[in-house]
């Protein structure tokens, strides 16, 4: 078994601890989405703007939440946009559609987990991008060591957090997350995503 590198951070001035819940965020409304004005002609097309953008190289991760007054059970989707956003104090971000059904979700639990795949989980990523499915079905998982948000078995890493703020951008909302714990298993190979398809990380020579 792969050696598992994990550590807690300790947020200065915040009363979070292990097993507490913040009081959750408030989903937006999902709202009318216009980018541009009626009969005004978008700046860029969609297509040609995507495939652009499809140029760069992401990994892939899925995004779970777990409000134990939820009824539907857990929530997840996959999201390619997570990135790092501060070491001090230590805060990561993603970005969701403001349509997506499963952020409101997310935002009333309060509390998230980045389970960062690896190269061997393209599979269960494809599962987690379908909407309406019962995306948990078959997936094993147990609960984030801070916020009990579920943790998926054999992620290359994960990083457990708290929603500390939410910002809109156009017609995707900001999530801001602070951390709380996070780890990572040894020697793991990250899954990539280009253009449309799945591959792996390979060290150039010399």
């Amino acid at each position: 078994m792969a050696a598992i590198a994990v550590r807690y951070l300790g947020s200065v001035g915040a009363a979070n601890t292990a097993g507490a819940r913040e009081a959750p965020v408030e989903p937006l409304p999902r709202p009318h989405l216009r980018a541009v004005a009626e009969g005004e002609r978008p700046p860029v097309e969609p297509g040609e703007f995507r495939r652009v953008l499809g140029s760069f190289a992401s990994g892939v991760t899925i995004v779970t939440a777990h409000d134990p007054d939820d009824p539907a059970g857990p929530a997840g989707f996959a999201c390619q946009s997570f990135a790092s956003l501060s070491l001090d104090p230590p805060l990561v971000t993603f970005m969701v559609a403001r349509t997506s059904t499963t952020w409101p979700r997310i935002a009333r639990a309060g509390a998230f987990c980045v389970n960062v795949l690896g190269a061997d989980q393209g599979a269960l990523c494809r599962g987690f991008a379908v909407s309406g499915a019962d995306k948990f079905a078959g997936v094993a998982y147990g609960p984030a060591p801070v916020t009990g948000s579920p943790l998926l078995d054999s992620v290359a890493a994960w990083i457990d957090c708290h929603v500390q703020a939410v910002h809109t951008g156009g017609d995707h909302l900001i999530v801001v997350g602070r951390v709380a714990a996070l780890g990572a298993t040894d020697g793991a190979v990250p899954l990539l995503f280009h253009r449309g398809v799945f591959g792996r990380f390979a060290p150039l020579d010399g």
